[in-house]
């Protein structure tokens, strides 16, 4: 079809084991139900380690964003990173999860179960025609012509056009309609590419930043800059509604963090090298 659209500038063992992985720990369960970290730190799977941090996701007040898992949390929760970015990649082409790149600064990526992405697409259409906005029919095409079909976390401007002219004639309008969502955002390098995005992650990124800064600012006051994982864990943040694991795996997969096995529990050091 025509388009008119012009181009920019340890793995599960036992019983018990396998019921964790399973359903993970909710926040919305009571807390002293909860296992340590420490007893669910490793696996072996990388599908069963997202299924994991997916349901122990912290719940955000004023937040709609979906449970993302951060690939360095990944590198954390099974110790081989060749075995991650292999299953990873699986995942991701037979469209299970879809990976995004976050403007953070640094090579951060986040990974979504592809069917709560589509959910918050479906959100926002639903939003946008109940606020009586014209062209709502993009979102569709997105969905199934777009997201469908392009599984890479970026898309040219001119593949992104053809893409859509799947489903109607394309307008500038609509682009800028999906950029206004958060659907899409364009490069800064190269302004006829965008990444494809995750609605609503702006100020949660940044609280990614304040809180890996809070927390390796915790460990070095301390006098061998290290604390038992078990205590660590239990210690609230300040300027980061994500919560303590979700920092404490971001960092030790990141190389922040490193462990190390005592006698009397798992110890958490900032890392030297």
């Amino acid at each position: 079809m025509q388009n008119n659209c012009t181009n920019p500038e340890t793995s599960a063992a036992g019983g018990k084991k396998r019921r964790r992985e399973e359903v993970g720990c909710s926040h919305a369960a009571n807390e002293d139900e909860c296992f340590s970290l420490q007893d669910e730190l490793t696996f072996s799977d990388t599908s069963v380690a997202l299924r994991m941090m997916r349901s122990q996701f912290p719940r955000i007040d004023q937040a709609s964003v979906p449970p993302f898992i951060l690939q360095s949390q990944l590198y954390s929760s099974v110790n081989d990173r060749t075995q991650v970015d292999r299953e990873l990649e699986r995942l991701r082409r037979d469209k299970v999860v879809r990976v995004f790149k976050l403007n953070t600064g640094q090579d951060d990526h986040a990974i979504i179960f592809l069917d709560d992405y589509l959910n918050q697409v479906d959100r926002i259409a639903k939003r946008m025609e109940e606020k009586k906005q014209s062209d709502t029919d993009i979102f569709k095409w997105f969905k199934e012509h777009v997201l469908d079909s392009k599984l890479e976390p970026s898309i040219a401007h001119h593949e992104l056009c053809s893409l859509l002219s799947l489903g109607g004639k394309v307008k500038d309008a609509h682009i800028t309609l999906l950029i206004n969502a958060g659907l899409l955002t364009r490069q800064l390098i190269d302004p006829d590419m965008y990444w494809f995005a995750i609605p609503g992650i702006g100020k949660l990124w940044k609280a990614l930043l304040q809180g890996r800064k809070e927390l390796l600012s915790l460990l070095k006051r301390k006098r061998h800059k290290e604390m038992f994982l078990a205590e660590l864990e239990k210690k609230r943040l300040r300027y980061s509604p994500l919560d303590m694991r979700f920092h404490i795996r971001d960092l030790i997969g990141s190389g922040h963090l490193k462990t190390f096995q005592t006698t009397s529990g798992l110890v958490v050091r900032v890392s030297t090298d």
